[in-house]
């Protein structure tokens, strides 16, 4: 089996590549912009007919794209988030019409969710960024395709390599920073807000099933954690894993995103009868790998840390 995974020097690809190197028999493609890519493809640039060309040459059975844009001005976004899946399609229907392909997507695309409501991917979606409705755009693009494809609707990943683009990145670099200082301060926007944390390498492990199931799937599965949980509490469970005996302080508003969505969780039922798939580590486990490994220098993000 020959698979390309698009983003695979991120975040969420770097761990998708590396669980999907395991298998018996496959053989790991990753695929980018950068010139060390197995397969040289620009998402948001490359016309249909060159990435076609090169996923023909690829001989590919499965692409996962890991690829997109978290941040950014509303361009970039577009172009990685939105055109980047429809060019991808596109091409696969042209190259290799029978590969399977794995888009993930974000549960971002929900929008606001009712307090204690888990929604299910027949949810409506009402995204208030350009990054969820751009990623929408993308879902929506991939999920009404005529291939063999599946989108994982992704929670909020956490665990080891987290970026400092993200909340829990950027927490363990001001706790490493802050060390055990008793007089250290840690000041953060709002954390009030409640969010659904799945362990990247459980995301990992979803991609692999999807991967490997046979017959088809549903076109949409949300994948997260299936508890909607305090950021606050996040940031002091991180704090104790780290020895911080500082002081957390909540200055102002937080992100822009937490003001506005201030609960969001995922129903995950699909993805147990469709892939056998549930989480397996707890917030704990998580949090105590993400300390152990570090956050990951902002030096080392790119493309591909893009998607989630």
């Amino acid at each position: 089996m020959r698979i390309l995974v698009l983003g695979s020097t991120g975040y969420l690809g770097a761990h998708v590549a590396e669980r999907l190197r395991a298998l018996p028999g496959a053989r790991v493609l990753g695929g980018g912009r950068s010139a060390a890519a197995d397969v040289t493809v620009d998402l948001a640039g490359d016309p249909v007919d060159r990435l076609a060309d090169a996923l023909a040459s690829a001989a590919v059975d499965t692409v996962v794209n890991c690829a997109g844009a978290t941040g950014g001005d509303p361009v970039t976004l577009a172009e990685l988030n939105a055109r980047g899946p429809a060019v991808l399609c596109a091409a696969l229907r042209r190259a290799r019409p029978a590969a399977r392909l794995i888009h993930l997507g974000s549960a971002a695309e929900y929008g606001p969710g009712a307090e204690r409501v888990r929604v299910p991917e027949s949810g409506p979606t009402r995204p208030l960024s350009a990054y969820g409705a751009t990623k929408l755009a993308g879902t929506v693009t991939v999920a009404t395709s005529e291939l063999d494809a599946v989108v994982l609707r992704v929670g909020n990943p956490v665990g080891p390599g987290a970026p400092p683009t993200g909340l829990p990145g950027r927490v363990t670099g001001l706790l490493r920073a802050a060390g055990t200082d008793p007089e250290a301060v840690l000041r953060l926007g709002d954390l009030s807000a409640y969010r659904d944390f799945v362990d990247v390498r459980d995301v990992a492990r979803a991609v692999e099933r999807a991967v490997t199931a046979t017959g088809p799937l549903p076109r949409l599965l949300n994948i997260g954690g299936g508890d909607a949980v305090p950021v606050r509490r996040l940031v002091r469970m991180l704090a104790d894993t780290a020895g911080f005996r500082g002081r957390i302080e909540e200055q102002g508003a937080g992100s822009a995103r937490s003001d506005q969505v201030s609960w969001q969780c995922s129903d995950i039922a699909a993805a147990r009868a469709a892939l056998d798939w549930r989480p397996s580590y707890s917030l704990d486990e998580s949090l105590a790998a993400l300390w152990s490994a570090g956050a990951r220098p902002a030096s080392l993000i790119t493309e591909g840390d893009r998607p989630s």
